[in-house]
């Protein structure tokens, strides 16, 4: 027997082999990207139906939703004063906002007072809680009305008193809507236990919101208020109703039994849940109301997929006012 080594392949055999071996990782490669396109393209065919539908990017609208989320509810859990920050800010966002908003339909709003006033407002109800609350809400629109009408003194911003009428209600409108309203988180923040009536008001709320966009993405057929929301049904609005009960007797009897709700928590848990779904819907429309007014789709563009922070918030802002109501009625009852 030889020891002799074995004679390689020659080289076009290999070549061969090595150029068959391309071929079929081009080809591999080829269908993946053929897949990966097919599914891209269905993403992009399926999110363009329902922003059709909807009037939302969803991809981006759940990405800046849970972002938002987590910055919200991590400063609300772990340290109140920086929710009272993170809310000082929101609010004057809100605000800045919405007289931008105004401002597009010719009101003259000013912006600077407004942001002022808004977080004035939301640090004298977290030291000073409602009468600090209503002390500094007064306060601020005053100062918003003051300054309009020093304005009103310079000619470039010189208008008729019918116009300038409509100004000074407007600046009053910005304060008593986004920013009193928002204020009534941090009123419950400050009580025992409230951060947890603060999460769960959170909790519901997007639950609602949740409830009626699937049942109404599904079912939806019979147009609730064509003229304000169009795309608002009453199979979306009984879907909101179901999703808020639900999500207000899982947060009664895991957050609230014993901060703030007692035995009865399951009876009170109804009462919260259609309290809550009530009030989200109806600032849902009555954002809606604004915009048809203003003529404007979003109250901004800030936040991708979601419009602007009213936009994200128009359920939130009187649903807060009610919650913190039913805390005061529930730990007077017990």
């Amino acid at each position: 027997m030889s020891d002799a080594p074995e004679p390689s392949p020659p080289r076009n055999k290999r070549a061969r082999q090595r150029a068959e071996f391309d071929a079929t990782v081009a080809d591999i490669e080829a269908q993946v990207r053929a897949t990966n396109a097919r599914i891209e393209a269905q993403i992009r065919e399926t999110n363009a139906r329902i922003e059709a539908r909807t009037g939302r990017n969803l991809v981006a609208a759940i990405a800046i939703g849970v972002v938002f989320g987590a910055a919200f509810i991590s400063s609300l859990i772990f340290l109140t004063w920086i929710f009272m920050i993170f809310a000082a800010i929101l609010m004057a966002f809100l605000a800045l906002e919405l007289t931008s908003a105004f401002r597009t339909t010719g009101r003259n709003v000013p912006r600077i007072a407004s942001g002022i006033s808004a977080v004035a407002v939301i640090a004298a109800s977290f030291y000073w809680h409602s009468k600090g609350q209503w002390l500094i809400l007064l306060a601020g629109m005053a100062f918003v009305t003051l300054w309009r009408l020093v304005e009103a003194t310079m000619p470039a911003r010189r208008k008729s008193g019918r116009e300038l009428g409509f100004d000074l209600l407007a600046g009053l409108f910005v304060q008593a809507y986004a920013v009193f309203l928002g204020s009534f988180t941090v009123l419950l923040v400050v009580q025992k236990g409230g951060q947890w009536w603060v999460l769960s008001l959170l909790i519901i709320v997007v639950s609602t919101d949740t409830g009626a966009y699937a049942s109404g993405l599904l079912l939806g057929k019979h147009k609730m208020a064509p003229r304000i929301s169009p795309k608002k049904t009453w199979e979306g609005f009984a879907g909101s109703i179901l999703a808020a009960l639900i999500a207000s007797e899982l947060v009664c009897g895991l957050l609230l039994q014993g901060n703030g709700l007692g035995s009865r928590w399951f009876v009170d848990g109804l009462i919260l849940g259609v309290a809550l779904a009530l009030s989200a819907t109806l600032g849902d429309l009555m954002e809606s109301l604004i915009k048809r007014d203003l003529g404007i789709k979003d109250i901004s563009n800030w936040l991708p997929g979601h419009g602007g922070f009213l936009d994200r918030l128009d359920s939130v802002l009187p649903s807060a006012a009610v919650a913190y109501t039913l805390f005061l009625i529930f730990n007077g009852a017990r």
